[in-house]
This record gives structure tokens, sequence and C-alpha cells, in this order.
């Protein structure tokens, strides 16, 4: 496996540590107060171990768009497991890895 991909998908990552930081959980817990833990994608109420806080534009390690509670939205884990990540999956030909 390439160097750059698990520096940058990997462990290696500094963006991934961000998930676990307090501030990430408060930014979470705001959005899913702001958006009243209903998924955006199909308006399912949610409860707590079914929801998401998705990133709407993916961040790919760019600080401002991960912290930006706009680019934030709650999806129900089905909607972000199966029709978000095949979306990003999708777009993966046009944009490439790192972009």
């Amino acid at each position: 496996m390439r160097r750059g991909f698990l520096l940058t998908w990997g462990m290696g990552a500094p963006w991934r540590r961000w998930y676990k930081t307090t501030r990430w959980q408060r930014l979470r817990d705001e959005v899913f107060l702001r958006d009243l833990c209903t998924c955006r994608r199909c308006g399912r109420v949610t409860s707590d171990d079914a929801r998401v806080c998705d990133h709407v534009e993916p961040h790919r390690g760019d600080e401002r768009l991960f912290w930006d509670a706009a680019n934030l939205q709650t999806l129900c884990k089905d909607c972000h497991d199966r029709l978000k990540q095949s979306e990003e999956q999708a777009s993966l030909h046009r944009r490439g890895v790192w972009h």
C-alpha cells in the first residue's frame, strides 16, 4: 500500500483525531439539535445509535470544512452508509482521491 494513502486516509491522518475531541462531540450535538435529530435525506427522526453527523462537502483534511457547522448535516445511518457513501465513491473517477 502506498505511504501517501496511509498518511492521508489511514490512522496517520491528523484529521482522524479530530473526531475524538470534545470540540467535535459538542459540534456534533449542536448539529443534531439544530436538525431536530431528523435525517436530511429521508426525514426519519433518528435515535442516538442510528444517526451520523455528515459533512455535506467532504472535508478531505481541510480543517475549515471539517469544523464548519454549515457544512454538517444529520443523516440516519442507512442514508449515510448506503446513499452518501455510494455518491462519494462514484465521484472518485471525476475528482481523484486527493481532491
